[in-house]
């Protein structure tokens, strides 16, 4: 064993001699006594370049190499180091680390300057990239890929929907193959796990966006069964919205709690974002207690106002009125986190700090302040008007303590806000003299207040015909703020309803100028130039509004109507069209369209269009007096029978209705209900001269026996008649007063009767009636309407206006019987 160890023997060799030798000409310590050195420091022979390139010796003699340990000979003076790149014994020497440019440890004596290396020719060409090799045709596939997500998710923000399911599934096409690929190649440990990612979740999210749920769900379930996927577990909130869409709240609850148990406290907010989801799928499902239970937490941990307003709500449905308070506390209490008013507000006069602030005043984030604080005082108002009925025993002190909590938050502006909309509540409520006693209360606040309230109170008396009071308290809202829209609109009004239009217009104007996206006075403004006959400039008017408004059936008519006074009846119709489109149950537009129709003689639209506005509102005896006659001249007196029954009913003091019923019987043949009808009327009028005449010819032809008593009754009407006639034409001739009480009266009594034009034509031809003696079927049906003419007339002769006339026989017959005919 002790053969193989080996002592270190004395004699040998120090294992670290020659550790400290170094090479003599690197030592510095002796320069200052090297006389060659300080000389060629002093003068410039030490940089005059050497005459050949032999090898140097010193100035003094070589010097034997020394260790640390001996004494050190003076260096060699600077004409005999060697020269840096001579040959030693025909080999280069190494090079230092500073060298001049164009040099190289390789250049030998005598080689050209060349820096650039153009003496060895032109570069060879760059090597053309291989696109047959495997990994360069799975680069190019993984770029068409990425380039697919991405023109999917522009075309999806253009709102091509179509487009980008088309990109998002070519885009999963591609990915497919690039797998397949690289299984071939054998390189699929190295799948590109992100890009499947994307993939997937990008075809997810355009299935859902194209409300293809099903396929969304699917495409969702592939990437969260992946355990490869980092995270996936959060898509469970997609799956949950996925279902809250398809109302299926159950699976929906349970999918955003399995993603809140993946989701670490961490991400505070997102964990929060899925609670307030939780709590509004309770809401949905009727379940107040599980939401309140989720709002609360959040209020605790991070309160917003969607949520405090969510959760009054839930309060107010389970009927907590103790809760409903807290709740509209806590509402008011939570912070918005927007900077004061004070610094969009120029502090001096210095120009680059109120160029600043008019740079910000309109900014993005600015509007987004705005956004935030409107959307807030629309949450506090609306909960304020929920709660107030609930909270006390009445509305008002309901209302009034929403004022006081107000009062003491951040929102103190809003209060008076508060009690304008109590007033408003009030008029919802009908409880005028409430509204108006609390409108009245900020005659003596500050001028926004004051002129809002002044402006509710005249809008308020202008409705109910008090166009005095509309107009003070017009003028005190315009007193109050010049600038206040709709307080020049209502004074407007007040002194359109005067008939000074040409003013009216000018209070108009000037609230546009002050708020150009007023429709009530563009609206008004067009109304009075229709007024005053320039109906061009009422046509600008209402087609600008139209622009603006572009459902709105009212502007439409306006238009049809001053189209119709422009005599352009095509236009007319087409606006009417476009009304109707817009509300197609609407029965004075479809009257009016059949009216306009008829107007061109088109009876087939008319009569559609007529027939449409009876289906919608069948007590229009304008609509049923002209399908009753457009049935009678088409020959089909049968169907007319049931308009003029149904005017009878609407109208059972007008015995022309119950007369034309009776006419379109006897026109169709049914002589024994023709006979029965005008008993019925002789029984309800029988001073009606008409009915007399028909019922003693109907009689006579028919051989029956009561003709000789409506003989009778028929001449002693018409006696009365004449009687009647004398004593009226004897009291005009006898006083000037009784000519103008008579003249008045006749007046008085042909306007309250709605005495048309078609009615006088009728007494005109009633006149003309044969006696009773006289054959009633004697002749042909041509000849019957000869002799005797129908109350309806000819459809020619139709009036276009809407007020109608009787006939005298009917004056006559409410003259003689008095009040017994007048409507109870």
């Amino acid at each position: 064993m002790m053969e193989r160890v080996h002592l270190a023997a004395e004699e040998e060799d120090d294992l670290y001699s020659g550790y400290n030798d170094y090479n003599p000409a690197f030592d510095t310590d002796d320069l200052e006594n090297d006389a060659g050195f300080q000389q060629a420091v002093k003068t410039s022979h030490g940089r005059r370049p050497p005459v050949t390139a032999k090898i140097p010796g010193t100035a003094i003699g070589a010097r034997p190499l020394g260790t640390s340990f001996m004494s050190r000979a003076p260096l060699s003076s600077s004409l005999g180091r060697p020269m840096t790149g001579a040959l030693q014994d025909g080999v280069s020497r190494p090079m230092t680390a500073v060298r001049a440019a164009g040099y190289s440890s390789a250049m030998s004596r005598g080689s050209a300057f060349d820096p650039f290396g153009q003496s060895k020719g032109p570069a060879p060409p760059l090597e053309t990239k291989n696109e047959d090799t495997p990994e360069e045709k799975i680069k190019i596939l993984e770029k068409k890929v990425n380039d697919l997500i991405e023109e999917s998710c522009m075309a999806h923000s253009q709102g091509d929907l179509q487009l980008a399911l088309e990109k998002a599934k070519e885009a999963g096409r591609k990915e497919r193959a690039l797998v397949r690929q690289r299984e071939q190649v054998g390189t699929s440990e190295h799948v590109n796990l992100d890009l499947t990612y994307s993939v997937l979740f990008n075809l997810a999210n355009q299935y859902a966006n194209s409300e293809m749920y099903p396929e969304a769900l699917n495409t969702y379930q592939v990437i969260v069964k992946n355990k490869m996927f980092s995270n996936a577990g959060r898509l469970k909130v997609n799956m949950a919205n996925i279902y809250f869409k398809q109302k299926n709240y159950p699976k929906a609850i349970k999918f955003y709690r399995m993603a809140l148990d993946q989701i670490s406290s961490a991400h505070k907010e997102m964990r929060i974002k899925i609670m307030q989801n939780i709590g509004v799928v309770f809401v949905k499902m009727g379940q107040y207690s599980d939401a309140v239970t989720s709002f609360e937490h959040i209020m605790s941990e991070s309160p917003n106002i969607r949520t405090g307003f969510n959760l009054i709500l839930c309060y107010y449905a389970t009927g907590d009125r103790e809760r409903m308070k807290k709740a509209f506390q806590k509402l008011i209490s939570v912070p918005l986190g927007i900077d004061e008013e004070e610094r969009y507000t120029p502090a001096n006069d210095d120009p680059h700090s109120n160029l600043v602030i008019e740079a910000i005043k309109n900014d993005q984030l600015r509007q987004m302040e705005r956004e935030r604080k409107a959307l807030a005082e629309k949450f506090i108002m609306t909960s304020a008007k929920l709660i107030a009925p609930a909270i006390e025993a009445s509305f008002a002190a309901g209302f009034d303590w929403c004022v006081e909590m107000v009062k003491s938050s951040q929102y103190v502006e809003l209060a008076n806000d508060l009690e304008i909309n109590k007033a408003i509540t009030y008029l919802r409520q009908r409880d005028f003299n409430q509204a108006v006693e609390t409108l009245k209360t900020f005659e003596k606040k500050d001028s926004r207040v004051k002129s809002a309230a002044a402006t509710n109170l005249s809008f308020l008396y202008f409705l109910e015909n008090d166009c005095d009071q509309a107009e003070r308290y017009a003028d005190l809202a315009m007193s109050a703020d010049r600038y206040n829209p709709a307080a020049l609109v209502n004074k407007g009004n007040t002194v359109f309803v005067k008939g000074d239009y040409e003013k009216a217009a000018e209070f108009y104007k000037e609230a546009l100028r002050n708020d150009s996206s007023c429709t009530e006075a563009l609206y008004n403004v067009g109304l009075t130039y229709k007024k005053l006959n320039r109906l061009e400039e009422a046509l600008d008017c209402f087609l600008k509004l139209h622009a603006i408004l572009r459902n709105s059936a009212q502007v439409m008519y306006q238009l049809a109507s001053l189209y119709e006074m422009l005599e352009d009846p095509n236009q007319a119709i087409e606006w009417l069209m476009q009304l109707i489109s817009v509300s197609p149950t609407d029965p004075q537009a479809l009257a009016k369209l059949g009216e306009m129709y008829d107007n061109e003689g088109d009876k087939s639209q008319a009569f559609q269009y007529y027939y449409e506005a009876f289906r919608y509102f069948p007590s229009n005896i304008d609509v049923i007096e002209w399908l009753g006659a457009y049935y009678i001249d088409t020959q089909f007196c049968e169907k007319a029978i049931m308009y003029f029954e149904r005017a009878a009913l609407i109208q059972p003091t007008h015995v022309k209705w119950q007369l034309m019923a009776a006419s379109c019987y006897r026109r169709s043949g049914n002589y024994q209900k023709a006979l029965y009808t005008y008993k019925d009327i002789h029984r309800k009028f029988p001073e009606n001269v008409e009915c007399l005449r028909f019922l003693v010819r109907l009689c006579t032809d028919m051989g029956l026996k009561e003709v000789q008593d409506y003989a009778t009754k028929l001449k002693k009407v018409e006696k009365m008649k004449e009687i009647r006639e004398q004593r009226v034409k004897s009291g005009r001739e006898s006083s000037a007063r009784g000519r103008r009480e008579g003249s008045a009266s006749s007046d008085s009594g042909h306007s309250s009767r709605g005495t048309s034009a078609k009615g006088e034509r009728l007494s005109a031809k009633l006149k003309s009636l044969p006696g009773s003696s006289e054959p009633y079927e004697a002749s042909s049906h041509k000849d019957i309407d000869a002799s005797y003419v129908d109350p309806l007339g000819p459809q020619t002769e139709r009036p276009k206006t809407a007020a109608k006339k009787r006939s005298e026989e009917d004056e006559f017959a409410d003259e003689e019987l008095g009040d017994d005919l007048l409507p109870e």
